[in-house]
């Protein structure tokens, strides 16, 4: 996968990119990151990428040249029509499910802004996907692209190794993801599951079903709105409430 990023702060992302999963992605060759300063394609002599807005209002607008210009320098010999990702509080919000569905393209393209926003022709006519990572409001577009890519680099085939590592995450099944431990059985009093020292595989992996169920009823009931359940997983279900109010 190619990814470019387009920013007037590039010097963010180095930590973040030359790190853990990301760095080991791009050593792998399974991921090909970039950043551009979209500054650089300002035609304005004195380079600046914003302007007052049309009606008057508080704080300045991306003006939509540089933004453009820059694409078209991405995607001028480009045989696979990217994602042209625009990270904005307006954006539809981020999930597993979007990352699952970006993991599956060739080449993505992200929009970092800053001051008050786009110009609304960047919106209409120059992206593909707007996201948001939450209700809430960030200085600029950079820590959200930085979420994004390294929620879907983490995907992508041989990256983490095992492929099992992603596939059973919280929220990859639409449950939040069982307990887990390790070494020592015993800390502090506090013991392991016996089910898990068992050496039966069965049992162990229905335990991890359960708990996972109860885990997500307990934490984040409104997934379980989203899913369809197995007969086995309602019956479950049911159990777990009953104890829950005796």
């Amino acid at each position: 996968m190619k990814i470019d990023v387009l920013s007037l702060f590039p010097e963010m992302f180095s930590g973040v990119f030359g790190q853990s999963i990301l760095k080991k992605a791009q050593e792998k060759n399974a991921l090909e990151l970039r950043v551009i300063d979209f500054r650089e394609f300002s035609t304005n002599k004195h380079r600046n990428v914003d302007d007052y807005p049309y009606g008057g209002g508080a704080g300045m607008v991306l003006t939509p040249q540089p933004l453009f210009d820059a694409v078209d320098h991405l995607t001028k010999e480009a045989t696979v029509k990217p994602r042209i990702i625009l990270l904005c509080p307006q954006g539809e919000t981020f999930t597993q499910g979007k990352a699952e569905e970006l993991a599956g393209e060739e080449h993505l393209i992200f929009l970092c802004g800053h001051y008050e926003g786009y110009d609304e022709r960047v919106r209409k006519h120059l992206v593909t996907d707007e996201i948001s990572i939450g209700d809430y409001v960030l200085t600029g577009g950079e820590l959200g692209a930085m979420v994004v890519i390294d929620a879907v680099g983490r995907l992508l085939p041989n990256v983490l190794g095992k492929e099992a590592s992603h596939q059973e995450d919280s929220f990859s099944t639409g449950l939040l993801e069982h307990p887990q431990y390790t070494r020592p059985a015993d800390f502090r009093g506090m013991r392991v599951p016996d089910v898990l020292m068992s050496g039966n595989h069965k049992n162990i992996e229905t335990w991890r079903k359960k708990e996972s169920l109860r885990r997500t009823y307990e934490r984040r009931p409104d997934l379980l709105e989203k899913i369809k359940l197995t007969k086995e997983e309602e019956i479950w279900l049911n159990e777990i409430k009953d104890n829950k109010t005796t």
